[in-house]
């Protein structure tokens, strides 16, 4: 393969910089970072003036118009949560949760992960406005927490990353559920037929055989999504709904596509050639179909979850922690880390993800209902329940939902943030001996 200097100084080491495993965790951590620095400078009042300038679509009498802030939260996190949606469809059909008996463990600590951090929040703030926020404790932040446990290399048996890598679906799972039934505002009958309409309409496409993301991409979004942002429903549980109605399988199996790219291999050795760099016609068309085959051995919804991680993981999340981790530090700092808001998810998130993980698998597996996985030790699981307690991108994004005080909204981002740092360092620590 004949390389070009654009090859060796920019493609590949973007394209390593984008495979490797911890990369997503490091931009997202410093988009958080950077958001700090701007909320606590000079350039604090641009930095939260930004994000309330108003984007508006529409024509003639429909017009949507929102702040860019509750674009971001209600637009991006969207294909956020499709994304998620994707990677559940993928684990439960033929992933780490396709097993029941291997799904077991990592679904009932993920369970307790979600309802004991939230009962430890309920005990802080059993009452008034403050009591809406038991949902910003259950939540994980998957790229945080298995970036600081990719960072450990081979430090860590592969068979713990598989297990958080579940538990963190799972735990997302819940999340979508919990946004869904308990953080929406007064459902619009109409809008929610509309978007039942539209997913009927992506269910029989599935069935009939539709494969192009094309067709998915328009009906979800102009349709399903556009009706739940008007339905009351918070407008990201369309995309986990949009995600689970994309095709998960093939049309040439393996067998048939091996022959048939070694047919066409030999075709391309055999075609006449020129002495100039592009190919000949029936060179190009013989790529055409090695090009054809390859796309119909991969299911779309493996094809759409490939080509969307990078932006998921490389736009959407650093700009949401963009938008949201700018807390400033203002007088009332010790006030504000002092509230029960504050209290409740810091031990919610630390005490009650270490509680709630660690002691459901010490129940389950004490019980003999399933085994720690294969290399894992009781420190391992110790070490995993900690860095569950870094709940950063889904913890903000329920306080988003959860309150409407901006006081309550900057306590709960002290929580989350001073949570997310003991967390992910006490993990780190003791998964690093």
């Amino acid at each position: 393969m004949r390389k070009t200097k654009i090859d060796t100084w920019v493609i590949e080491p973007i394209g390593r910089f984008i495979n490797n495993s911890t990369t997503s965790g490091i931009v997202l951590f410093a988009a958080a970072v950077i958001a700090l620095i701007f909320a606590n400078s000079p350039w604090s009042e641009a930095y939260h003036h930004i994000w309330e300038h108003k984007f508006s679509i529409g024509y003639d009498e429909f017009v949507i118009s929102k702040t860019l802030h509750h674009w971001i939260n209600d637009g991006l996190m969207a294909v956020f949560f499709f994304v998620i949606g994707l990677e559940l469809k993928r684990e439960v059909m033929a992933g780490e949760l396709s097993n029941p008996k291997d799904a077991l463990l990592p679904l009932l600590a993920g369970m307790g992960g979600m309802v004991v951090p939230a009962l430890v929040y309920l005990g802080f703030n059993s009452s008034g406005p403050a009591q809406d926020g038991w949902g910003i404790p259950m939540a994980t932040d998957i790229a945080f927490a298995l970036g600081i446990l990719y960072m450990l290399g081979d430090r860590v048996p592969k068979s713990l990353k598989i297990f958080l890598t579940a538990l963190a679906i799972a735990d997302d799972l819940g999340a979508v559920l919990v946004i869904a039934f308990f953080y929406t505002s007064d459902v619009s009958v109409l809008s929610l037929g509309v978007g039942a309409a539209f997913m009927i309409v992506l269910i029989a496409a599935n069935l009939l055989g539709v494969r192009s993301p094309v067709f998915y991409g328009i009906v979800g979004v102009a349709g399903l999504w556009l009706a739940f942002l008007l339905s009351g429903i918070h407008a990201t549980v369309a995309g986990v709904l949009a995600a689970l109605t994309i095709p998960a399988d093939v049309k040439i199996q393996d067998r048939l596509f091996v022959q048939e790219i070694r047919r066409l291999t030999r075709e391309f050795e055999e075609a006449k050639t020129n002495t100039f760099s592009l190919v000949t016609k029936e060179q190009l068309h013989i790529l055409d179909e090695i090009r054809f085959f390859s796309k119909e051995a991969l299911t779309p919804l493996q094809r759409l979850e490939h080509a969307m991680h990078p932006l998921v993981a490389f736009v959407i999340m650093p700009v949401f922690a963009l938008a949201n981790a700018g807390v400033t530090f203002s007088g009332s700092f010790a006030e504000n880390v002092g509230s029960y808001v504050t209290l409740g998810i810091i031990c919610g998130l630390v005490i009650g993800k270490f509680v709630g993980i660690a002691g459901i698998t010490r129940i389950v597996v004490g019980l003999k209902l399933a085994k720690l996985p294969v290399g894992v030790t009781w420190r391992h699981i110790y070490g995993a329940a900690l860095l569950a307690a870094v709940g950063f991108t889904m913890s903000l994004f329920i306080t988003e939902l959860a309150f409407k005080d901006p006081e309550l909204i900057l306590q709960a981002k002290f929580g989350i943030l001073i949570a997310s740092f003991i967390g992910g360092t006490a993990g780190y620590l003791i998964l690093r001996k």
